[in-house]
């Protein structure tokens, strides 16, 4: 009954403050919480409702430039409250430039201020919260290392060594995704290893995705993850952070790990390097992406000098510089960090792995290349990922349209979800490709090698920009643990996994024709692809499983005690 009262409580000041602060967007977050059928039938009855229901159902089916149209067209000759509500939907849904197009409408008062000042907050021209060295109860603002480090080897009670408390944003079984998945096979690598890895997530996780689980622990393949429920959902980061002190402290004192090991973004960083200080214990923050790159990434209109990335940033640093080591992916990462000031020395990478039971031989795709339409001979590329904008799927889409106009029998295969899918299925369809190209969506972690099976070739066509440049991804690593050559844009963070001539390709990014060159060659030398294919599997076998990772954090966790 307790834990049936948190959750209602929980949920109720959520709602109320999303309808407090950006009622537009309920519609949105209800829809994604539907199940399929019920989430379509809704769907329905909303493009009967009204232009505003209509574009609330075309968005959330994909068809983007028809809801932002239907928008548009309703907003001729609408009264100022219609034309504020139409305003808030275009924000909603992180669309500024339309928001500021209807904007132009509204005449001078205090409703046209409000949404004025959401638009600054969507775009980041303005930030919500203060910036670091104001963050109340934080010990980020702090330059250099964080008061324990001078108290650590004098602990009366140094805890368990072998314990590591993780703390992350979120977690299996409820979240499955990269970051997820890295941070369960890390854990059950360390635990393989001898270590004994606790995951604790964010406050109020995972009540905030409308999963209504208030267990206080679950247990997946012997990780014991650990949630953080409080009784009213903390209105901003600040106030997250003293929920998760609250609840978190009791967790750390009972567990007594040797460790803390925060994994992006700074609000698990903060909240470890505030437990480390009370409690006198070693932190580590791995830094898995550069969070601020990827909302750069995502609208042109924005900039580096943006409230909200120069903010983000700087909070992203003055944690790195807080913490007693930082653990990042890659090579071109670990500069970046190093770059912003902080000792080299203390900065270790462990690359993105993977379990090896990815290093088995694929199971046979010939079954799903038939539900494809692609016969044995037909030339498959694609890629198993996520559907933003940076990772350059347009390019792919576009590549596979010229090699079918040269005549190669060519099909694209493109797994996973997110913002651009619906705009990536809409421009598959203007090219001509058809049945040519598949799009499944999310599909289970258990079934992405049966999708790599049907592949020829895996694709990273990244385009050129900061995010891509920087953070190295685990998906073509995973590709390549089975045995697929791998074609990826000739960027920094890319260099690091794929050699070319050896386990793949690199080719100039946004060049669909290059690209297409590529696969062409590849498409008519199957011996070459094979060749790579080995050599990628290799590769991966050598120095990519998460055990060896498992042993690397061993030895930086051992660092830190000496």
């Amino acid at each position: 009954m307790r834990n049936f009262l948190k959750a209602a409580t929980f949920t109720a000041s959520l709602t109320w403050r999303h309808l407090r602060r950006e009622p537009a967007r309920l519609p949105l977050l209800g829809l994604r919480l539907l199940p399929g059928p019920a989430r379509a039938g809704v769907r329905t009855v909303l493009r009967r409702s009204g232009a505003l229901g209509r574009a609330y159902a075309l968005w959330d089916a994909g068809h983007r430039a028809d809801s932002l149209d239907t928008v548009r067209g309703a907003a001729h000759g609408a009264s100022p409250r219609r034309l504020a509500r139409l305003t808030a939907f275009a924000l909603a849904v992180e669309q500024p430039g339309a928001a500021e197009e209807l904007l132009g409408g509204l005449p001078r008062g205090r409703r046209r201020s409000a949404l004025e000042h959401r638009r600054a907050l969507t775009t980041g021209r303005e930030v919500g919260e203060a910036p670091p060295g104001r963050w109340p109860d934080s010990t980020v603002a702090l330059r250099g290392r964080t008061p324990h480090h001078d108290t650590m080897n004098g602990r009366e009670s140094p805890g368990a060594d072998h314990r590591v408390l993780h703390l992350v944003t979120n977690a299996l079984p409820h979240t499955n995704a990269g970051y997820t998945q890295r941070t369960h096979r890390i854990s059950q690598g360390q635990l393989a290893a001898g270590l004994e890895p606790h995951v604790v997530t964010r406050a109020g996780y995972p009540l905030t995705k409308g999963i209504p689980d208030t267990r206080p622990r679950v247990e997946v393949d012997g990780v014991d993850y650990h949630r953080l429920l409080p009784w009213l959902a903390p209105d901003g980061e600040a106030a997250e952070l003293r929920a998760g002190l609250r609840l978190g402290l009791p967790l750390a004192r009972r567990l007594d790990p040797g460790v803390l090991h925060a994994a992006s973004n700074h609000v698990n960083a903060r909240l470890a390097l505030e437990l480390g200080r009370r409690l006198s214990l070693p932190v580590v923050y791995e830094v898995r992406g550069f969070l601020e790159e990827s909302w750069l990434s995502r609208d042109p209109s924005r900039s580096t000098g943006d409230a909200f990335y120069t903010v983000e940033r700087a909070r992203e640093t003055a944690c790195m510089r807080a913490a007693d080591l930082v653990v990042t992916l890659g090579e071109t990462m670990r500069a970046e960090i190093a770059g912003r000031g902080v000792d080299a020395d203390r900065v270790i990478t462990v690359p993105n792995a993977v379990d090896e039971s990815f290093l088995e031989p694929l199971p046979d795709g010939a079954g799903l290349r038939r539900e494809l339409g692609a016969g044995p001979e037909a030339f498959v590329v694609g890629t198993t990922t996520s559907c933003y904008g940076y990772e350059g799927l347009d390019t792919l889409i576009d590549a596979v349209a010229e090699l079918r106009r040269r005549g190669v029998d060519a099909y694209a295969l493109i797994v996973g979800d997110g913002p651009e899918l619906g705009a990536l299925r809409e421009r598959a369809a203007a090219a001509g490709l058809g049945s040519a190209a598949a799009f499944p969506g999310r599909v289970p972690a258990g079934d992405v090698r049966r999708h790599h099976a049907a592949l020829d070739v895996f694709a990273v066509p990244r385009r050129d920009e900061r995010v891509s440049r920087l953070v190295t991804p685990l998906k073509p690593v995973e590709a390549m643990a089975g045995g697929l050559p791998v074609v990826a844009s000739d960027l920094a963070a890319l260099r690091e996994i794929v050699q070319p001539g050896a386990t793949g390709e690199l080719v100039r990014p946004d060049s669909p024709r290059e690209l297409a060159d590529c696969l062409e060659k590849l498409a008519a030398d199957a011996d070459t692809r094979r060749a790579y294919g080995r050599a990628a599997g290799e590769r991966v076998g050598r120095d990519r499983t998460w055990r060896a990772a498992a042993h690397r954090y061993i030895e930086a966790y051992a660092s830190l005690r000496a």
